[in-house]
């Protein structure tokens, strides 16, 4: 058995219904966030899609639920098993200033545009008790984050990684661990485990073997 794994889509849903069509024979899909266009909305899809939060997506909806049909969003600090594989998230993006916080409390005011992004909803962060549940978590196949681990540097710049993935890496010691946010593929391993940086849907992604997460790119 085989399953595709996605980078961010951005509202792409053209890209992503080609490729689904292109391999009937996967049993499912996976993406590691930032699904929702520029406005906040997402498409049905024909195969089940598996997915974290990026920074890009309507917290409101995801709240309520209430998603299209084949789109199954991963909350993070859970570890869900998907045809087998225990396949463990943590969306978002990481920063200092809410980190701290309960989950429950971050704050999100009434938007105020139709934009997918809103600065003030804090929504878009994972927390430390998100971190602290993922490395507890143990026997782990598939690690999806959104942000990157250390290092990570795009081009020449300062590095873009953040110290709370190597934590979760460290501990838990996924087989798999994927990533996105960055729009770059990129292969690494961090703390002795595998680890994928996926590009936007629109330039590539991955076929996975589900028995030995062997995967293969697809340009």
């Amino acid at each position: 058995m085989r399953f595709g794994a996605l980078g961010d889509i951005h509202g792409d849903f053209a890209s992503v219904r080609r490729i689904m069509r292109h391999h009937p024979e996967m049993e499912f899909w996976i993406s590691v966030g930032d699904v929702a266009d520029a406005v906040g909305r997402y498409e049905p899809f024909d195969a089940p899609l598996y997915w974290i939060k990026g920074n890009n997506e309507d917290f409101d909806l995801i709240a309520s639920g209430d998603l299209p049909a084949g789109h199954h969003h991963l909350p993070n600090g859970t570890l869900q098993t998907i045809a087998g594989l225990r396949v463990a998230g943590l969306g978002g993006t990481f920063a200092p200033t809410v980190y701290e916080m309960p989950a429950s409390e971050l704050p999100h005011p009434k938007k105020g545009t139709a934009k997918a992004t809103e600065l003030a909803d804090r929504r878009r962060h994972f927390v430390r008790e998100e971190v602290e549940a993922c490395r507890r978590m143990k026997d782990v196949d598939l690690l999806l984050t959104h942000e990157a681990p250390r290092p990570f540097r795009v081009g020449r710049g300062n590095d873009a990684g953040k110290t709370p993935i190597n934590e979760i890496l460290a501990a838990m010691k996924p087989r798999l661990h994927l990533f996105g946010h960055h729009h770059r593929f990129t292969e690494m391993e961090v703390q002795g485990v595998r680890s994928v940086c996926l590009d936007l849907v629109s330039t590539s992604y991955l076929l996975v073997e589900s028995a030995t997460l062997e995967y293969h790119v697809v340009l």
